[in-house]
């Protein structure tokens, strides 16, 4: 009689070198609907196996050329077949044998000569556990693809968060237009370039390049706090003025230094405190606020000043027109090597067509 709590159905691989042990199992468990398949050998068990992974493996210990330990040695090393659950088969019955079984990753043990009722009770038994287990890796990856969405959608609204914050800022000098968008992808532009071919490939990372183009708008954010008489003056800044402008290099990292204390692992905060301080830093050490020079300037900050000369520049001011692509790579080109990083240039230079074909609103003037 067929027991109802059965799993049938399920491809059940039996190995044994005795081909009456084989014909025995093969007969308790045919009646029950499994689909079995009795192997004679591990090597053969092993094609098999990678052909049609079974759901189930009864395997002997003792057989000559590849013992039953060997056998499940290797199914456990295969990716494809490392989940299999195996119960082990054998006359031997010392606590030895069966600690050894089980520490190779067998999950049962059944001793000859078999007894149906044990035997359809064991493999009823991995069956069902092996069910459940992978019905909880599903729910899990489930779980985990929802979860990844919800921290993606929490992610992107926090990202749109700040990135309105920095409008904010930003929107108090008029003239700069669309200065955030575009320096962010010229952020972008960059830093996926020197990841592909620079001796900055081995640093920069996917995570690199997606944290700067959303931090790069944090730059300037520090600007919220400069009186309008001096940010918003048409015209050259007096020595007295441009000190107080080159506090909002401080003034913006001080205020992001905040945020990094309650959030202290969030990368992007890091890489935007860095942005906001050392973006006016200059190869030559000639910058500010630090006056650091060369590879003391965190890459970020060497990227961001690059992307942030060249957008100041292509765009229109109120006491100046934006001046042309050509004139402004030039100015590039003259300031490799001492105000900006040699290979930032040079990946300026590589995907030089992407900045050149960048909308600015009125047709500046060469």
């Amino acid at each position: 009689m067929k027991s109802q709590s059965l799993p049938q159905g399920a491809r059940i691989m039996i190995v044994d070198d005795t081909p009456e042990n084989l014909t025995l199992l093969r007969e308790i468990l045919s009646e029950h609907d499994f689909e079995v398949s009795a192997l004679p050998s591990g090597s053969l068990a092993l094609q098999a196996a990678n052909k049609v992974p079974p759901n189930l493996l009864l395997l002997d210990i003792n057989m000559p050329e590849m013992n039953g330990y060997e056998v499940c040695r290797r199914f456990k090393e295969s990716e494809k077949l490392q989940e299999i659950p195996i119960i082990f088969l054998s006359a031997l019955s010392t606590t030895e044998d069966k600690i050894k079984a089980f520490h190779l990753g067998g999950v049962d043990y059944i001793t000859k000569p078999f007894n149906s009722e044990e035997v359809l009770s064991r493999v009823e038994t991995h069956l069902k556990l092996r069910a459940l287990q992978e019905k909880l890796e599903f729910q899990n990856d489930n779980l985990r693809h929802i979860v990844e969405e919800k921290v993606r959608e929490i992610s992107e609204a926090q990202l749109g968060t700040i990135f309105a914050l920095a409008k904010l800022a930003e929107n108090r000098d008029e003239d700069t237009g669309d200065h955030l968008e575009r320096v962010r992808d010229y952020c972008h532009i960059i830093s996926t370039r020197l990841s592909e071919s620079s001796p900055y490939a081995r640093v920069i990372s996917r995570e690199f390049t997606d944290c700067i183009k959303h931090a790069s708008p944090l730059h300037d954010i520090g600007k919220v706090a400069m009186p309008d008489s001096i940010l918003l003056k048409p015209g050259k800044l007096t020595e007295e003025e441009f000190e107080v402008m080159k506090t909002h290099t401080t003034i913006g990292a001080e205020n992001l230094k905040v945020v990094h204390e309650r959030c202290p692992g969030n990368a992007f905060i890091k890489m935007g405190i860095e942005i906001a301080l050392y973006h006016h830093e200059k190869w030559n050490g000639e910058g500010y606020p630090r006056g650091l020079k060369r590879e003391e300037i965190p890459l970020s900050a060497r990227i961001m000043a690059l992307a942030d000369f060249y957008d100041a520049l292509r765009s229109d001011r109120c006491y100046r027109r934006g001046l042309d692509h050509m004139v402004v790579r030039e100015m590039v080109e003259a300031g490799r090597g001492s105000h900006f990083d040699p290979h930032v240039v040079d990946a300026f230079f590589a995907d030089e067509s992407c900045f050149e074909k960048a909308d600015y609103s009125l047709s500046p003037v060469s």
